[in-house]
């Protein structure tokens, strides 16, 4: 039987694709869109960090009654919402501590990438997509820290960039990993059918 290895992270592949549509619209709003009032900004980091979380926060809850995989949206999860926590609470209209809790969230986000991809994968193709958009957060958590002496608008398109390469490489993920899981379907059902024959054929003789 062609057997696919896959841990939590892979099985769920529809989360993977709300991530990506959730992130890919975030970035289309931030690179072209008009937000130059910074606490109009915080507002909307804030709120699509909340959604992040709230989809993360559903697939623990999801994973936690399958018994196994749990523990990766949970973190995802607990970082998406003390981010939108953060900027809610203390950035205000502070512009340097919105560029430190952005820039730390994109940063920590591309640590924790890198992490699933390592540990949490074990397709070549994922692997390589999980530790690609991981190097790219944390590159682009460096840049964001140091946009400080740009305008709002400049550090928040920097983070609607990372923010449509995340929408890409999340939706490409769920999606591979449709494929993969629909492969792997098969490839029980026609084992399950050919055992089911010979078990068919040993007992007429």
């Amino acid at each position: 039987m062609a057997h696919i290895n896959r841990r939590y992270i892979d099985k769920h592949w529809s989360v993977s694709v709300i991530r990506g549509v959730l992130a890919t619209a975030f970035g289309f709003t931030a690179m072209f869109g008009v937000m130059t009032n910074l606490e109009l900004v915080i507002a909307v980091v804030s709120v699509f960090m909340l959604f992040m979380g709230i989809v993360d926060s559903i697939s623990a809850l999801y994973a936690s009654t399958k018994k196994h995989g749990w523990i990766n949206s949970v973190i995802d999860a607990l970082i998406d919402v003390s981010a939108a926590m953060a900027l809610l609470f203390f950035a205000r209209n502070d512009l340097v501590m919105s560029l430190i809790i952005i820039a730390g969230y994109t940063f920590i986000s591309g640590i924790i990438d890198i992490l699933h991809g390592f540990l949490s994968t074990v397709d070549p193709t994922d692997r390589f997509i999980k530790v690609l958009v991981g190097v790219l957060g944390c590159v682009m958590g460096f840049v964001i820290l140091n946009a400080g002496e740009f305008e709002v608008m400049t550090f928040i398109r920097f983070f609607g960039a990372y923010m449509l390469v995340v929408g890409a490489t999340s939706m490409i993920y769920g999606v591979h990993n449709r494929a993969q899981n629909i492969e792997d379907k098969t490839a029980r059902s026609e084992a399950a059918k050919k055992t089911s024959k010979k078990s068919t054929k040993k007992r007429k003789k």
